[in-house]
Order: C-alpha cells, then structure tokens, then sequence
C-alpha cells in the first residue's frame, strides 16, 4: 500500500500523519532513549575508508566493526554504558539489489549484515547504520528517497537498533516531510529503532528549523557542523551551543536530545586538558556518548576519561536536562546543568585563554539556581527548584580527580584556577535545611 511513494504523494501522507499524530505531543515517547545515547560511531576516525587492501586494518567492514564491539566488551565500555556500534557512511554497496533493497559492500562485509548485527548483539551491545534522506548519501551511496518504506523493513529484518540518518542530497524543504516518514515506516516495523537526524542542520540553511517539530519525529538531532579532530572545530561547536543554545535546549529531555557530534576523545587533535572540555561540556549538555576513535590504540588517560563515573552520571541524569552557558567571564565559560536530588547542579569553567591557569571566583548560587529559577525556558526544572526544600549549602565533588572540596554555603566564594585551553568540572549535591 506504501511502498515506492513518488514525491508528492510522500509528502501529502506525510503531512496528514504529522497532523493526526505529532500535534498533541512534544516529543517522540516512545519508551526509546530516555537518557543520551552512547556507544561508538565510525566516522570521524575512520571516515570513508574503503580500500581494504591499502588500509586492512582501518577500512570500513565487517572485520573493524566486530574489533570494535570485542573492545567495547572487554575493555569496560559496556558496563559503563557505550552499548552502540555505529557504522557510518561507506557501508554501502553502490547499487541496490534485484529488488530494489540496499546492500552492503560484498567485499567488506562478505557475510551480509544481519550476522555482523547478531555478533554486536552477542556482546550485550545494539547495532546502528547510517543511511540518508536523500537519493544518494554524502558519499555518494544509495540514499532512501523513495525507498523509504522498503528501508525501514530491510533495517528491521537486519534487527538494526539505531538509524543515523543523514541530510545530504535532499531539497531543503522537503526535510520536514522525509523524517517523519521514515519516522513513520520504523514504527511499522514493528521494531523499535532509535531515529538520529540532521534535521535542523540542513533545514537552517534556508529558514529557521522547527524544533518542536523535529523532536516529534526524532530521537536525536544534529544542529551544527560536523565534529574535526582539533581545538579549533570543538570550540566552535562548544561556542554554537553556548550562543544558541536556547532556542532548542527547551526541547530536549527524555525521548529526544540534541547532538553536537561525536566525542574525538582518544585522537590526535586534542590535548589532556582539552579533552576533558569537550568530556564536561557534552555531560552537562546531556549529549550522545559516542566514541569516534581507535579503540584498539586508545591512550589510558583518555580511556580513564570516557570511562568516569561521575561525568556519565552527570550525562544519564534521568532528570534529562540540557544544561546551558549561563555567563562569560572574560575568556572563561561558566556552564551549570540540573540534576538530582532536587537543587543540585552540575558545573564547569571552560578555560578559553592560553598561557596559564587562570583564577575563577563565583558564588555557587549565582550561576546554578538563580540562573535556573530566572532564566530557564523548562518549566519542569522550575517546578522542580521551586518545590524542592531550601538548600542550605552544597557537598562539592570535583569530577575528573573525584576529589572532595568540602561544604559551601549558596552564596559563599568557590574559587579554583583553571588549567590553559581546560576545563574544571564539579557536582554540586544540595544539602537541605533540616525539617
């Protein structure tokens, strides 16, 4: 009855389910991601790698992917939370088959996809693929459009557990019309598959996205630029956030987060110091955890990085805040996130200056519940703070040493130097008056 829509019939059908089916709800609720996401995800270290005989070791296949899942396993990701196998674009054969289905790259994943899914499956871990909305994928692969029914099916038989679908390709205003049809023919499946979308990225070229709208139909969505292997690309995705961040933070909470790309923790671009920017600011942004490098090779310190308990706490707070910029003070970024218990935050100074540690004094109130009770757009953080009992004065944990700085009264002085291009990153547990 649906399969291979042409364009203007996809777009009436999906106008009419949007109206009949996302207008009473804010977001997907779904039972699915009630807390970010995490895992790994190929592309930013491994790109489109496709010569196997040049590169046997990092080309995209079967071979990297089941490497990949056995380190997850074995190495403690699992059980810290990283339950995702991604593969990204270049997957793909160039062709679909007789039947018009997609195909993997015969060469490089010889056994097809349903038994590289059911080995990632055996590991404890859920499968994720990357497709497009458009006719060709960003590399240049067979894209969904028109294919949109016939896709969701093939990803369900492959027991996929999380799409990650791309934008390229695709006439800018037909997005809000491509999402939530392949949103829709996952639900027909049957089988419950995480939707990941670039949605406003794309959409924001041509006017300003809908946010509401996307997170009816998505799980995840990206909002800026890919994610490079340097300083330089993870301060202007942490500036985009920063700058922007009210427009879309309002949307977010359990059943949809937005994505500002991958964690390159463990790469070549980043310094120790500012590998824990990108580690605080993704936990208080109550990002996706996805790991995009080489696990095979990865550095202890960065390893013990993406393995801290206290920052993905902070990330899987199932209060599901996306935390914010509250205030600048010269180069240094004062960033809080709610949690719980009731009137306990998260925070970090995000350091932007060169040279040396520079010394930051700020009252714990100033910038956690003053901003939150004033500011914020959530009405259930200000429900929450507002019917919480008075703190009296927090317990402060610094995160990444896990070192206990003592008790601090709301509007005592807290002042820490902060490490050059670094990031001082801390819980703040509410202590109440005593009834």
């Amino acid at each position: 009855m649906f399969i291979y829509f042409a364009n203007y019939q996809v777009i009436l059908f999906s106008s009419f389910v949007t109206l009949i089916s996302l207008s009473s709800i804010s977001s997907i609720q779904d039972g699915q991601v009630r807390t970010p996401p995490m895992g790994w995800l190929s592309w930013e270290r491994f790109r489109c790698t496709t010569d196997c005989s040049a590169y046997p070791d990092d080309c995209i296949s079967d071979k990297l992917l089941r490497q990949m899942a056995d380190h997850l396993a074995a190495d403690g990701f699992v059980k810290a939370g990283y339950n995702h196998v991604i593969v990204d674009d270049c997957w793909l054969a160039k062709t679909r088959d007789v039947k018009g289905r997609l195909q993997p790259d015969a060469a490089r994943f010889p056994q097809g996809m349903k038994p590289l899914a059911d080995y990632i499956h055996s590991k404890g871990l859920k499968f994720g693929l990357y497709e497009d909305v458009g006719a060709k994928t960003c590399a240049g692969y067979p894209g969904s459009e028109h294919y949109f029914q016939l896709d969701a099916q093939t990803f369900a038989d492959w027991t996929v557990d999380y799409l990650k679908f791309d934008g390229c390709n695709y006439h800018p205003s037909q997005y809000q019309f491509g999402y939530p049809n392949m949103n829709f023919f996952l639900n027909m499946t049957g089988r419950q598959i995480v939707l990941s979308c670039e949605y406003a990225l794309y959409e924001k070229s041509f006017q300003k996205p809908n946010y509401t709208a996307q997170a009816q139909v998505c799980h995840l969505s990206r909002n800026f630029d890919d994610i490079d292997d340097s300083w330089d690309s993870l301060l202007s995705i942490i500036k985009f956030y920063g700058e922007n961040n009210g427009d879309f933070a309002a949307v977010a909470g359990p059943g949809y987060f937005n994505d500002p790309d991958m964690l390159i923790i463990g790469n070549f671009g980043l310094s120790p110091d500012q590998e824990r920017v990108q580690m605080a600011v993704w936990c208080i942004l109550a990002a996706p955890l996805m790991i995009s490098n080489d696990l095979r090779k990865i550095r202890k310190s960065s390893k013990d990085l993406l393995l801290n308990k206290m920052a993905i706490a902070v990330n899987q707070d199932e209060l599901g805040v996306q935390g914010r910029r509250v205030n600048m003070i010269g180069n240094v970024e004062i960033w809080s996130k709610p949690i719980l218990p009731a009137g306990s935050y998260a925070f970090a100074f995000v350091n932007r200056n060169t040279g040396v540690p520079t010394k930051i004094t700020l009252s714990l109130t100033q910038y956690t519940e003053q901003f939150w009770l004033k500011e914020n757009t959530n009405q259930k953080v200000k429900e929450l703070l507002s019917n919480a009992p008075a703190v009296v004065a927090y317990n402060v944990t610094e995160i990444f040493e896990n070192i206990y700085e003592g008790v601090f009264k709301p509007r005592q002085s807290f002042t820490k130097f902060v490490n050059p291009t670094g990031a001082y990153f801390a819980i703040a547990t509410a202590i109440y008056q005593p009834k």
